[in-house]
Parts: C-alpha cells; structure tokens; sequence
C-alpha cells in the first residue's frame, strides 16, 4: 500500500471539518462581542502608524470639562477613536479626546507629546508661551466665545461693579476668571488693586469660598453661578459673559514641528470640527445629541451638558476668518487685539509676560485661510439687533460707569482727531467687549453759561460720540442712549465747580454699560 495516500472517507472527513470551521468563523464574526474585540485589537495595531505620509491614524485632543469642543466631539461620534466618527469616514483618520481638568497635567501631555493639540484661552496665553517657548506652540483654530461660562457672583448689597471696591474677591490667577475680573474692573475705571484679591486653585474653589461666606464675591463657571446664587441668601449674578461676549476665547495650540508635518490632516480636522460646529449651532435637534455625547465623555449629567453647550458660541469658520484677522470688513475683535491687550495688562499686575511672542511668530492663519466652506450655517457670528431705545433706558441703573475726557472747544459739539484717538484707547475696546450690553453716553458740562444751552450742547456731545462709534466701528444705532446733563451731574468734592481743576473734570464724558 503507497504511503501518503488518503482514503475516501478522510478526505470526506476533512471536508467537513473545514465546512465547520468556516461557518463556526462567521457565526463569530457576527457576535457582536466578539466583533467588539476584533475592532478594537484592530484599532490598536492600527495607532501604533501612520495612515498615509503626513497622516497619524489618530490624532489626540488635550480638553477641559467645558462646552465649546462640542463641535468636535460631535462629528466625531464620541470622545474615544472610533469607526463612527465622521473624521474617520470622511477623512480617513480617528480623533482621540483626553479630558485633563488639572492645568499643569494638561501642559506635561501637551510637551512629552501625549496629546496633540492642547486647549488654552487667547486672553491667558500671554502668561504662559514663555514657558512652552522651546514646543513653539502654534494657535491653529478657534473652538469657541464664551457666553455664560464665565459669570462673577456677588453677595447681597452688591449691586454694580463699583461696589466691589475693597471687597474681598476669590478667583483663580492668570486663567480665564482672572481676565474677566480685569475688564470687568476697567469698565468701570478700576483695577484689580481696588479690590481685595482671593486667589484660589480653579473656578471650582472659587465658588466653594463664596458658598462659605469667606468672600463677598466670585469668579466661577456656570452652573456653579447658579448654584451660587440658590445657596448664599441674596446673591446674585453680578454680570457673566453672555454680555462681556468678546473677552474668553478658547483656541487650540499645536507644536509648530507637528502643523510641518501634519498640515493636511490638521487641515481635515479643521474643517470636520468647523462643519460640526455649524451643525449645532441654532440646532436644538443636534444639541441634544451633542449634550449625550458630552455627558458620557465628561461623566456629567445631560442637562449639564447641554447647558454647557448654550453657554458658549460655538465658532464657525467664519468666526475664525475674523478671529485671525482674514476679514478685511471686520471691526471687532480679533484673537490678536485680545492677546495683545492681555500681555500689556497681566505684565502690569506684576505677572510677567515679557517672554511672549507677538502674536504673527505664535499663530498660524493656515487652516483656516486654505479651507472653503460655504453657506449661511458657516458665516461669522453677526451682532446683537438691539431695540429703539426707550424712555425706562435712560433711567436703568448701569452695570458700570467709566469717565473719559474729551475735550470740546468752547460751544462746539465736533471731536477732533485727539478725541477720537482717547475714545478708541480708553473705550472702545470695551464696548467691543461688552458687544451684547447697551451703551449709554452721557454728557455733562461745567457751570459757564446758561443751564438749557449747556444741557443741550452736552447732549450734542455724547451724540457725536456716538456717532463716530457707529460710523468708524460699525456699532448698532441703537445700541446708544444718549444722555445730555449739562451740569447737573458734578464729579464728587466739585459741585461748585470753585476751581479750574473741578470745572475741567466736570467737562467730562461718561460711558456706562447697561445690561438689557
């Protein structure tokens, strides 16, 4: 008998053994657990690569437990890398997002290159580029306005900003909180000096101080402004960013070594997430979705997130064609005016800021200059339509006050170039800040010549003040309430105008910010 040679019983043997096989094979690859654990070993494997030249199979998102990533979150299906996402659909790559609420564990991620691109806000990077310098970090895009994220609770009897002074105030230094308190302060001609500083690790602990009484007043986070408010008998929202909507931009920043060598890809995740964006934006639908994908990334209740999601504008492409100055019809403000005015201003406080960059060596306009994306859904933010102006305007308490001198010729009403020059140093980046709040302009004169003539030609003055407001900054006609005193409304200490000195500080221009 020939060695080797099969019987026909084995040879019916092995083919229905393989027959078995094969169908054993695919009843598995239908369980969806063991589907489960398929994809996921495939996924790893697949991350240890690269897709494509220039391509990271994944790319690694450092957050915040905050609102204004939804847009990414969102088109990804997800926090984790998956199949679902529409980066990987569309684009052919998966995007990671790592929550890290601790600052400093965020910036270690972002230098030993655990994540890719790192959170921060253009209005505290001035404080920090210094110590990032050797990553050259690179603003590549902006996620979001904040608009109510960020809000400063007040004790009973606070009624204004100016109440503040020499209260005692918790807030977490050189972030986000701190920047609002610094224009907050100056909208109502003071500092941080003025006040009696807390400083306090996060937002977080500084609600818990104002919770135990140990200040009179807070910068914290929304919903912690509400709870403030439900647990501390007479507290109140002083003000929050839904009116002070230009001050809190968040951004993201990658290694300049890293947009070199990935700006294709960087480019795609832009234009996913800004898609995205605009697909929540003015969306209720989508929100809510986006509030369940939130909450199971964030470990937070939905309602949470959705509100999260409503406190913040979520920037479109059109938002960051003006953030990083693309459009030239575009008069407010930009991520370089911000950032500018922060270095000056925290340098000021002593905090130093001397290491940062100027902002054409620390941003990149690339994303966002070489994607095209059209329609309504992805223009620019437009400004608030405010209503005429009535009667109950002119007499509503102010948020706050700010005095500027601008000096009119004898019986003239007309600004001449030095004027218009202080109005856009001492005011006007503040009224782009406040964009959401009114802006009342009242005039008042010292006591030379006749009451009715003074009232009227005051009135005439904060008038043109408004006017070159409107036609230099495009601001909305009836964003003004315009006020003629004469001189009726004295600065303190001169109400008999018996100097030279107090009739020139009663010549005065005052600016207030009334909530609407």
């Amino acid at each position: 008998m020939a060695k080797g040679r099969l019987t026909p019983f084995s040879k019916i043997l092995i083919v229905l053994l393989l027959v078995g096989g094969a169908y054993y094979l695919l009843t598995q690859l239908r369980n969806p657990a063991v589907k489960d654990k398929l994809e996921k070993v495939t996924s790893s494997d697949s991350d240890e690569g690269e897709t494509k030249e220039g391509y990271k199979d994944v790319i690694n998102v450092g957050v915040v437990t905050w609102g204004g990533y939804a847009g990414g979150q969102y088109f990804n299906e997800g926090f984790e890398a998956n199949t679902a996402s529409r980066f990987y659909k569309d684009y052919g790559f998966k995007v990671n997002f790592e929550v890290i609420d601790d600052f400093d564990a965020s910036r270690d991620a972002f230098k030993n290159g655990s994540i890719d691109l790192m959170w921060a806000t253009i209005d505290a990077f001035p404080t920090e580029v210094e110590g990032l310098s050797q990553y050259q970090p690179q603003v590549v895009f902006q996620a979001d306005w904040s608009r109510g994220g960020d809000a400063i609770v007040a004790r009973r009897g606070i009624s204004k900003i100016s109440d503040l002074r020499g209260k005692k105030v918790a807030v977490a230094p050189m972030t986000p909180s701190h920047s609002f308190l610094i224009w907050l302060l100056e909208a109502s001609d003071m500092t941080p000096k003025d006040v009696q500083i807390v400083e306090v690790p996060s937002a977080i602990d500084a609600a818990d101080a104002f919770k135990s009484n140990t200040v009179d007043a807070a910068v914290v986070w929304s919903p912690d402004d509400a709870d403030c408010v439900s647990k501390v008998a007479g507290a109140r929202v002083l003000e929050s960013t839904k009116n002070a909507t230009h001050i809190i931009a968040d951004v993201f920043v990658a290694k300049k070594e890293f947009i070199e060598t990935h700006k294709e890809q960087l480019s795609d995740l832009y234009e996913g997430w800004m898609i995205g964006a605009s697909e929540l934006n003015g969306n209720n639908t989508n929100k809510k979705k986006a509030a369940k994908i939130l909450a199971k990334g964030l470990s937070q209740p939905e309602d949470f997130c959705y509100d999260a999601i409503n406190n913040v504008r979520l920037a479109t492409h059109g938002d960051n064609k003006d953030f990083f100055g693309l459009n030239p019809s575009y008069t407010g403000v930009t991520g370089e005016d911000l950032y500018n005015k922060m270095k000056v201003k925290y340098n000021a406080l002593g905090y130093s800021t001397a290491g940062a960059k100027s902002w054409r060596l620390l941003s990149t306009k690339d994303l966002v200059s070489r994607t095209n994306l059209s329609g309504n859904s992805h223009n620019s933010e437009q400004q608030k339509q405010f209503t005429k102006v009535d009667e109950s305007l002119a007499k509503k308490e102010s948020l706050s006050s700010k005095k500027v001198s601008i000096s009119f010729r004898t019986g003239e009403y007309q600004l001449d170039e030095n004027s218009k020059q202080l109005i856009d140093l001492q005011f006007t980046p503040i009224a782009k800040a406040f964009a959401n709040a009114r802006i009342r302009i009242e005039g008042n004169t010292d006591n030379v010549g006749g009451r009715n003539s003074n009232i009227s030609l005051s009135k005439k003055r904060a008038q043109s003040v408004a006017d070159y407001l409107i036609k230099q900054h495009s601001m909305p006609t009836n964003r003004f309430i315009i006020l003629g005193n004469g001189p009726d409304k004295p600065v303190p200490g001169c109400e008999r105008n018996q100097n030279a000195d107090c009739k020139s500080k009663n010549r005065r221009t005052d600016f207030e910010l009334v909530v609407d």
